[in-house]
């Protein structure tokens, strides 16, 4: 009220936004949610012109629209200076605690979180967590001409950050580039079927594909859970296997049969021949794909189904493994996953998971 009768008196202005301020930052640090404040304040100018409005008799039509001008502006300084010191404050909280979390996920990836740490850090250690190491896929917009694909970038990556906040608040620890990174999330945070759930939100945000490899262990066995899980995430680029969550129990087959030793050698070494029939490889590709289906097969690579049975012979006698036996098609199968370790599959078609697994598992 003061402000508004001394309004337009230069010096003598009173300004709110100096107290406000001040008073603002305490209530954001004393987790004071703004609405609330901002619902107060709205209360307090509705019991002021109750109050003022009637002391001022029959007022006339110049006057009411001096009173309630001077309450729009009242107000649009109040609400400007309550939100710059919550905004203020936000930043350094959010600030103080990335540092924070930053320093926690790096001990807890290299092994080395304690109690001094986590005192330190002011987060606590969980005694299981899930380990997702994530791949994000470009934005569209980061190829197209006249943007700058680093800012695009940028973006999507803050939008995966501010998706992973609005569900799992400050608890999920994350060490994130613009490409994909770790994501370390407390076991008792949530279910595999809302994890799942969580990382088709996290894809919403970012607008562009995000596939994760998913496995839970104890704290101590971070750092060994996330090489295997990025190991694993490799292989799913190489073998085309979609975005969306994997478990990581779903695709234990094929992470071994990629590792390195005698059995993946032999296995590429028995279908290299196929390299010098590239109409082959990618027959056998698409055979695995449409479920061994030779018809679909057919449609897809648009040829005669006969063909598909002349190809597939070919196979079985330049790889030794017979397609038309259940243990040569295992085999077959099994030489493409271990090869696809060594040379990403570019061109070759989404080759999923057993039929029995679900492509996005829960």
């Amino acid at each position: 009220m003061r402000w508004a009768s001394e309004r337009g008196s230069a010096p003598a202005t009173a300004n709110p936004a100096t107290f406000l301020q001040v008073a603002a930052a305490r209530w954001a640090r004393a987790d004071m949610p703004i609405e609330k404040v901002l619902h107060a304040m709205h209360v307090a100018f509705a019991e002021a012109l109750e109050v003022v409005v009637p002391r001022s008799g029959e007022p006339s039509g110049a006057r009411v629209i001096a009173w309630a001008t001077a309450a729009v502006e009242l107000s649009d300084l109040c609400t400007g200076a309550i939100s710059r010191a919550y905004v203020r404050e936000l930043k350094a909280a959010s600030g103080d605690h990335h540092t924070a979390a930053h320093t926690l996920t790096s001990a807890l990836l290299a092994g080395q979180a304690s109690s001094k740490v986590a005192r330190e850090c002011g987060i606590p250690i969980a005694d299981e967590y899930y380990v997702l190491a994530v791949r994000a896929a470009p934005h569209p917009d980061e190829n197209r001409p006249g943007l700058d694909r680093h800012v695009v970038a940028g973006r999507k990556l803050r939008r995966i950050q501010s998706a992973l906040t609005r569900q799992f608040q400050d608890r999920a620890l994350a060490m994130l580039s613009v490409d994909g990174g770790t994501v370390l999330l407390p076991s008792g945070v949530c279910t595999e079927p809302e994890l799942a759930r969580a990382v088709e939100v996290v894809t919403d945000y970012a607008a562009a594909p995000v596939t994760a490899v998913v496995t839970r262990c104890a704290t101590d066995a971070i750092p060994a859970a996330a090489r295997r899980t990025h190991e694993l995430l490799d292989t799913t680029e190489s073998l085309g296997i979609g975005p969306g969550l994997h478990k990581f129990d779903d695709l234990a087959l094929q992470y071994q049969l990629t590792r390195p030793g005698i059995g993946r050698r032999i296995l590429e070494n028995r279908i290299a021949p196929l390299d010098d029939h590239p109409e082959l490889l990618r027959t056998l590709h698409v055979f695995f794909h449409t479920d061994m289906n030779r018809r679909r097969t057919a449609r897809q690579l648009n040829i005669h189904p006969n063909t598909i049975d002349y190809r597939l012979r070919r196979i079985g006698q330049l790889t030794g493994f017979d397609p038309s036996r259940s243990q040569g098609l295992w085999y077959l199968r099994s030489a493409l996953i271990a090869r696809a370790s060594g040379t990403p599959l570019t061109a070759a078609p989404e080759f999923p998971a057993p039929a029995e697994q679900p492509r996005r598992s829960a």
